[in-house]
């Protein structure tokens, strides 16, 4: 089996392998890299791809996906309440001007 090659992963890793590479793609991160990160993620929570066979599989870890959120969140939390106020008021803007087009 090649590098790469998908077959030994459920259905459902798949789908939530490409949930996850749409969210990183919505956020702005490039098609490549978000398809890796969300690959790293699958089988960070899974294990990798699942094998047949009575009793060879692990519960998953959700702490992967939980990881992020809090980098984000921490990030934002350590800024001033001006600083976020005057970031708030520049996505507004951003989002008011966006729409009239």
């Amino acid at each position: 089996m090649p590098r790469g090659d998908k077959s030994a992963y459920t259905d459902k890793q798949k789908r939530q392998a490409e949930h996850i590479e749409e969210r990183y793609e919505k956020r702005g991160v490039g098609k490549k890299e978000a398809e890796s990160r969300a690959w790293a993620t699958v089988n960070a929570e899974t294990g990798g791809g699942k094998k047949s066979g009575s009793g060879r599989g692990k519960a998953e870890d959700h702490s992967p996906s939980r990881k992020g959120g809090k980098a984000g969140g921490k990030a934002s939390a350590s800024r001033s309440a001006s600083e976020r106020s005057a970031s708030a008021r520049k996505g507004a803007e951003t989002r008011k001007r966006n729409a009239s087009r």
